[in-house]
């Protein structure tokens, strides 16, 4: 046999037994024991390539061409005796003349080519091997022979030349594509946290307007030299990283993985969903959904994404909560309340004044004459000499100019108050506009304006809201604090109940005085109250006959107070009442002074499918105990609101010791109340859904408000993370 087969030799079976084994598991790189990281960089000491499985062939192949080939240049290249007892040693001026291939080993003093080694196909010895790959040239007395090595065009040495630069620009390629892909991450994760466009509408490489993610590559060009060579390549593949395709995965992918984080943060914990509808430019109706919950004793509120409904119906919403559920892994039997926050907590009673037709054409024309006055600085030295410190104060601090807040019940009442402190200036500024306006259609608007404040009917509607919310600002303002104190809510709802029936009984002929001395000073014409009311926009013979009094007193003073006492009264009903003051015996201000052990054990029964017959009595128990702890701890002597207790029982551990109290606290943190936070969250999406952006593909604009409203969570992913979700994407270059 030895005729036709030569024996390996002793090293040959050594290095054959060394080689990378295969064992069971699913990683390729663990399946064959080897750490790319750690592959020998020595030629001398490397395995032979054919000797790894072909699974994984390839990555070796790509890590040796990233490392490049071993030239150790500072290295004292030792002297070997030659025949005539001649003195030669490697001479690191070859590593000049064949820079891409050529490879010395310290170990065994021999040069060797990376190309060679990476792709001569595996022949034998027999069959003409080359000593650049197995054992080494060390020659040093003949330096033709590394030009031997290279010979001609069609030599095993340039055949493999050429496979191995195939590779290194495929890898070029790659890590061009990843370089602007990250470039791409970054650019992306800036536009979705400044709520901006990405897309311009001409992307042409001639255009001015190429979109926001085009002009953020190429300002990250000129200040890093790595970006800038893998786009001055402009390979097909990397153009590709720069499509608006592209632009859409990248969001998706960001948007995925918040998604993915708050769910992981929810677990298996209780929480509730707050709800808010918007039309986007098709009026389709669409659901921005909030959950809430409590993590480690904090409350968590993330914004988890939109949702198209068909309508607004109960069983729509229904479907719609459903479906999403499902596609987000939620557990719905760990549902604990909802809530849809069409008004919310904190200006409901504003809202459902507007719910009178003349009480929205108030808020109407007050928004547009903010818009006006505040914008038209032009008269302001005009002005300033006329009304002195008065109209700097409301230039300068007052709310009116600035045209805060509009959507919170006590920015309105500063605004109405305001309008009304410095109604002669705005009346000026007005007159101006008209008189010098830029252009006929600003100085008709500012006439229509001029007609309509001066008018006792808008003076009348100014009034009686500025009195109204007088009377529940205090209670606007106790549902904006980050602690609610429920107690205090709850009282102050009785006493705006109590001031609105007294000023519906007693302060109509005040009212209307204050109106008529105020319409005396600015030279409006005071209805008289026994005159016949004029219906604007009917003619005379099909307008209802009634009196000013009837229309001012009955139809709009009279009404627009039952609108506030009976919003009062559906948002307080008898048993929201009697959870709240359940809740509120929890709080922990004054020692725990509103703590009541059997208002508690009722708070318990409102969730049966969380306390079992066993857990009442258990509770009943704990409740003594943890009273009794609480009092005489000094830690738990100056925590203000629940929320404050939550975080302090779980910092010292005794949510363990008291898990059925604890969960009382979980239960009531999270009841479906709209907060402060909440109502930002749902005004961010509120802000980003304008013209523009809803001109943009439903899942792109959902994806993005994600990023928009959540930019803490945006703000933690690494741009690592969103690469390797990338990787599973096929329309990438390197897939």
């Amino acid at each position: 046999m030895e005729r036709y087969f030569k024996r390996k030799s002793t090293h040959e079976l050594t290095e054959s037994s060394s080689a990378p084994k295969k064992v069971n598991n699913s990683s390729k790189e663990a399946t064959l024991g080897i750490n790319l990281e750690d592959l020998p960089t020595d030629p001398g000491l490397r395995f032979r390539i054919w000797n790894y499985h072909p699974n994984v062939r390839e990555q070796v192949r790509m890590a040796y061409i990233q490392k490049g080939p071993c030239q150790p240049r500072d290295y004292k290249f030792p002297k070997k005796t030659l025949a005539g007892n001649s003195e030669r040693r490697f001479n690191p001026a070859w590593f000049d003349e064949f820079p891409t291939w050529l490879e010395y080993s310290i170990e065994k003093d021999a040069a060797f080519c990376l190309c060679c080694y990476l792709f001569k196909p595996d022949i034998g010895e027999q069959a003409g091997g080359d000593a650049f790959v197995r054992k080494g040239f060390s020659n040093w007395k003949k330096k033709e022979g590394l030009q031997g090595h290279v010979g001609g065009p069609n030599s095993s040495h340039n055949k493999a030349r050429i496979n191995y630069e195939a590779l290194l620009n495929q890898n070029q390629a790659r890590s061009d594509c990843q370089t602007l892909l990250g470039a791409s991450i970054d650019s992306v994760k800036f536009l979705m946290r400044q709520g901006l466009l990405f897309c311009g509408h001409d992307e042409y490489e001639t255009s001015n307007d190429q979109g926001s993610v085009v002009g953020l590559l190429r300002f990250l060009c000129d200040h890093s030299t790595d970006i800038k060579a893998a786009a001055s390549r402009n390979s097909p593949e990397t153009l590709k990283v720069t499509s608006c395709d592209i632009q859409k995965e990248i969001v998706s992918a960001i948007s995925t993985e918040i998604v993915n984080i708050i769910t992981r943060d929810i677990s298996n914990s209780l929480f509730s969903i707050l709800i808010n509808e918007f039309l986007d430019m098709s009026s389709m109706n669409q659901m921005a959904i909030i959950l809430r919950f409590v993590d480690k004793g904090t409350v968590i509120e993330r914004y988890l994404g939109m949702v198209h409904v068909t309508n607004a119906t109960a069983l729509s919403l229904k479907v719609a909560v459903d479906d999403f559920f499902s596609s987000h892994g939620l557990i719905m039997s760990r549902l604990r309340g909802q809530t849809y926050v069409g008004t919310s907590n904190m200006h409901f009673l504003i809202d459902m004044a507007k719910n009178h037709k003349e009480i929205m054409g108030l808020f109407t024309a007050v928004a547009y004459v903010v818009k006006v006055v505040g914008t038209f600085v032009q008269c302001r030295d005009t002005l300033r000499k006329k009304h002195g410190v008065l109209v700097l104060e409301a230039l300068n601090t007052g709310e009116f100019l600035r045209g805060q807040g509009l959507n919170e019940e006590s920015s309105n009442f500063k605004t109405l108050s305001s309008l009304r402190t410095v109604f002669s200036f705005v009346i000026d500024v007005l007159e101006i506009i008209a008189e010098v306006g830029s252009d006929s259609e600003q100085k008709y608007k500012a006439e229509i304006l001029l007609d309509s404040l001066q008018s006792f009917n808008f003076i009348f509607r100014l009034h009686m809201m500025v009195m109204i919310l007088g009377i529940t600002d205090d209670l606007s303002q106790a549902f904006q604090r980050k602690d609610q104190d429920i107690l205090n809510i709850l009282n102050l709802v009785q006493i705006c109940k109590k001031q609105l029936k007294m000023m519906r009984e007693s302060c109509w002929d005040s009212l209307l005085d204050q109106v008529s001395s105020f319409c005396d000073k600015h030279h409006i014409e005071v209805h008289k109250m026994d005159g016949m009311f004029l219906t604007r926009g009917q003619p005379r013979h099909k307008a209802q006959v009634i009196t000013n009094k009837h229309h001012y007193c009955v139809e709009l003073f009279y009404n627009v107070i039952d609108l506030q006492l009976q919003e009062l009264n559906n948002q307080f009903t008898e048993m929201n009442t009697e959870l709240l003051l359940c809740v509120a015996c929890l709080d922990p201000s004054n020692s725990f002074s509103a703590f009541d052990k059997l208002k508690l054990i009722q708070l318990a029964r409102y969730y049966p499918n969380d306390f079992s017959t066993t857990d009442f009595m258990i509770l009943e128990d704990q409740l003594e105990k943890y009273i009794l702890d609480m009092r005489s701890s000094i830690g738990f002597s100056t925590l203000k609101g629940i929320s404050d207790l939550a975080e302090k029982l779980v910092e010292t551990g005794k949510d363990q010791v008291y898990p059925l109290v604890y969960l009382l606290l979980t239960l009531s943190l999270i009841l479906p109340v709209a907060t402060p936070r909440v109502e930002r969250l749902f005004s961010a999406v509120n802000l980003l859904k304008n013209q523009l952006h809803n001109q943009m593909e439903d899942q792109w604009m959902r994806d993005s408000l994600i990023g928009y409203v959540e930019k803490d969570i945006l703000d933690s992913i690494d741009k690592k993370v969103i690469l390797q979700r990338l990787q599973h994407i096929k329309k990438f270059p390197w897939k």
